[in-house]
């Protein structure tokens, strides 16, 4: 099978970058077209000195005749332009956003947490929120891939196989979540500028971070039920990782044990998600560089509380990493490739 044609929109910021790393281990894939905006013509390697010697396009500026080449569209572009994008797809395009044009699925939703009207809202039904190993083989349906934001990835995987199974209760969930800076963009230094970013921690969008709606859409939707939960992003003195910690009450009746064994079956054929053992300590350090998600279930002071510990690469499994593992299962790849 010949390689696939490849072009990365949003190739200089640091999701980008990762992308386009991943990709060059991919043997499946030829990195085409590198498209931006304020970067055209320049090389890649301004962006990041360990490009230097690999072989790749100058950037260029996005046209949609450049498609006609194409098989696969990343797109890792400020909100909207994914939609502007989506416009001008072909039958053979297949278009995967790391952004969140196509996470929610009404656009009245994109409205209220964005703050920007929906340009493609006739494509929202055409595209798919793609959390790989929930999604699995279900995107071979579409042609729009939305991938989960970075939060929600480290929140949902260990959330909704307990919801599906009602496991939980519905009130009181408690999510704090801790990220390293190269989520906020390379536009973190000016924005945070007077927070002392490298030797202080920062809670931000406290009540509505946008990342809210995509945690409550997807929980509703594999629950069937409404959860009542409050989420704290933080930005933390480092460049990549999240761990989200969880409070949770449980139903009455169930056991720490029973949410340990539900997500060990239900994860048990996962190549990325690593369930510890009951009351682990777990760190960002252990999945840094990888596409791994741990997890880990730990006991309290009282018998109905639980707390879960989810440790991602915002970079990896929280964004470019997901973004190919999607890939491969489109293309019947072997789930690994490019994330060894």
């Amino acid at each position: 099978m010949p390689k696939l044609n490849v072009l990365v929109a949003g190739c200089t910021g640091y999701i980008g970058i990762q992308l386009i790393k991943l990709l060059l281990n991919h043997n499946k894939i030829k990195i085409k077209y590198l498209c931006g905006n304020s970067s055209v013509g320049k090389k890649i390697s301004t962006y990041d000195k360990t490009l230097k010697s690999k072989k790749l396009p100058n950037i260029i500026k996005f046209n949609k005749n450049l498609l006609k080449d194409i098989d696969i569209i990343f797109t890792a572009l400020p909100n909207g332009e994914a939609q502007d994008i989506s416009k001008y797809l072909l039958n053979k395009n297949t278009l995967i956003d790391l952004a969140a044009d196509f996470r929610l699925e009404k656009a009245s939703e994109y409205l209220k947490w964005y703050k920007q009207k929906h340009k493609s809202p006739n494509l929202i039904k055409k595209s798919i929120y793609a959390l790989p190993e929930l999604t699995g083989k279900n995107i071979k349906k579409f042609n729009i891939i939305s991938c989960p934001g970075c939060y929600p990835t480290s929140i949902l995987i260990p959330l909704i196989p307990l919801v599906k199974k009602r496991l939980l209760n519905q009130d009181n969930m408690i999510i704090d979540s801790k990220s390293g800076y190269s989520g906020a963009g390379r536009g973190v230094h000016k924005k945070y500028k007077d927070k002392n970013l490298y030797e202080s921690l920062s809670a931000y969008g406290i009540g509505f971070h946008r990342h809210n709606s995509e945690i409550d859409q997807m929980i509703k939707k594999y629950s069937k039920q409404k959860f009542t939960f409050s989420f704290t992003p933080h930005l933390s003195p480092m460049f990549r990782g999240i761990l989200s910690t969880i409070y949770v009450d449980l139903k009455k009746g169930k056991t720490i044990n029973n949410l340990h064994n539900q997500l060990s079956k239900f994860y048990k054929k996962s190549k990325f998600i690593i369930i510890k053992k009951q009351n682990t300590l777990i760190s960002t350090n252990d999945v840094i560089n990888t596409n791994n998600c741990m997890i880990s279930v730990c006991k309290t002071k009282y018998k109905n509380k639980v707390i879960i510990l989810s440790a991602i690469d915002n970079l990896i499994k929280g964004g470019a990493g997901q973004a190919v593992q999607n890939m491969n299962i489109l293309y019947n790849f072997n789930v690994k490739e490019g994330l060894r």
